[in-house]
């Protein structure tokens, strides 16, 4: 069965549906280390969070959770990697993680982690951009969360 989403006014929902949010929330925040702990501040029962917590989620929350690994040969050219960064931001994306490998025969790989939160239609864009900046030799997609 395909999964299907609604956005609803929070007033409408049931207690226990908000209630779960802000055990999420208070969890999140790093304020309160275990859900015992959450579920008690807020007023809900342990079996009521475990119930909603998969299926109620901000969505923000949701935006956030979306992302990329892409791989990226350069040239060892001086201002490649901000080329390749100013692209990503110019379709959106954030960069959470850069790891860049040492450059040997004139080449340096770069695994990039980017949030699609604003990307997501843009991403083949994206990948078919980069791969037209002089100096990039290879892109390719490496995994999405």
């Amino acid at each position: 069965m395909k999964e299907r989403y609604y956005l609803v006014r929070e007033d409408i929902l049931p207690e226990a549906i908000v209630k779960t949010i802000q055990v999420k929330q208070l969890l999140a925040s790093g304020d309160i280390k275990t859900v015992h702990e959450a579920v008690e501040q807020v007023g809900l029962s342990r079996s009521a969070f475990y119930k909603y917590k998969d299926g109620i989620h901000l969505i923000n929350q949701l935006e956030r959770d979306r992302i990329v690994n892409i791989s990226v040969d350069l040239d060892h050219q001086s201002g490649m990697l901000s080329k390749v960064l100013a692209m990503i931001a110019d379709y959106g994306g954030n960069v959470l993680t850069i790891q860049q490998s040492i450059p040997l025969q004139g080449r340096a790989n770069v695994v990039i982690s980017v949030e699609m939160s604003r990307l997501s239609e843009e991403l083949g864009n994206l990948l078919t951009g980069l791969q037209g900046v002089s100096g990039v030799k290879r892109v390719r997609l490496i995994g999405q969360g």
